[in-house]
Formats: structure tokens, C-alpha cells, sequence
């Protein structure tokens, strides 16, 4: 499977983007999916999930009540939708797709919160909140 990302940008602050994930090669409906972000020197943080069909979400605490999470599996594409953004939501989000359900640590559900368990990865889109 490979994933690209985009809908990245700079944004002032309490604006909104839509982050698109097309993927190619595979379909994704069997895969669970995962946004995730990064900033300089610290560690991939996830930021949501969703199950293959869609019908399982979470997000974490940190963007809960601003983000959304969808994916249409015709178009072989997950979105995350931003609003409210923040200066600390500044960084490079990057699409992961899982083939497995989660189990042990760091797990909601089926959904995995950890970077480790993602099978692919999309090439990551910026995003910069301005205050």
C-alpha cells in the first residue's frame, strides 16, 4: 500500500484544513487507519484513528472536539478535518495504515495509538498554525 498525504499548509490560528490520505495499490478497507504528527526532536504522537469500517473512532485528548476523522473506502481515501486550530498543533501529520488489530499495550479498541504496530506510512504534509 502506498499512502500520500496532503492538504497541508499555513494557517492562522483558529482556522481549519482538511488532511486528505489517497492510497494506491491496495485497497484500505481492510486496513485500520491512524493520523499522526511530529515536530523536531520529539517522538510520532498519534493524534486519531480509525477502524476499517469506519465505524470505531478516537482521538487523543489533545485535539478531541476539534478534529474529525473519516474515511471513504470507494475513493480509497481517510481525511482529518482540523478546526479551531492552535499554534501547538503546528507539525508534520503523516497517515498510517494498520493490517492488524491491536492487542496489549496502547491499544482503544482495535485501534492502536502507537506508531510501532502501523504497517505503512504516507511521506508526511506540514502544517503550521500561526498565532
Amino acid at each position: 500500500v502506498q499512502l500520500q498525504a496532503s492538504g497541508g499548509g499555513l494557517v492562522q490560528a483558529g482556522g481549519s484544513l482538511r488532511l486528505s490520505c489517497a492510497a494506491s495499490g491496495r485497497t484500505i478497507s481492510s486496513y485500520h487507519m491512524g493520523w499522526f504528527r511530529q515536530t523536531p526532536g520529539k517522538e510520532r504522537e498519534f493524534v486519531a484513528g480509525i477502524s476499517f469500517s469506519g465505524g470505531s473512532t478516537y482521538y487523543a485528548d489533545s485535539v478531541k472536539g476539534r478534529f474529525t476523522i473519516s474515511r471513504d473506502n470507494a475513493k480509497n481515501t481517510v481525511y482529518l478535518k482540523m478546526n479551531s486550530l492552535k499554534p501547538e498543533d503546528t507539525a508534520v501529520y503523516y497517515c498510517a495504515a494498520d493490517a492488524d488489530y491491536c492487542s496489549g499495550d496502547g491499544c482503544y479498541g482495535v485501534l492502536s495509538i502507537r506508531p510501532g504496530p502501523y504497517d505503512y506510512w504516507g511521506q508526511g504534509t506540514q502544517v503550521t498554525v500561526s498565532s
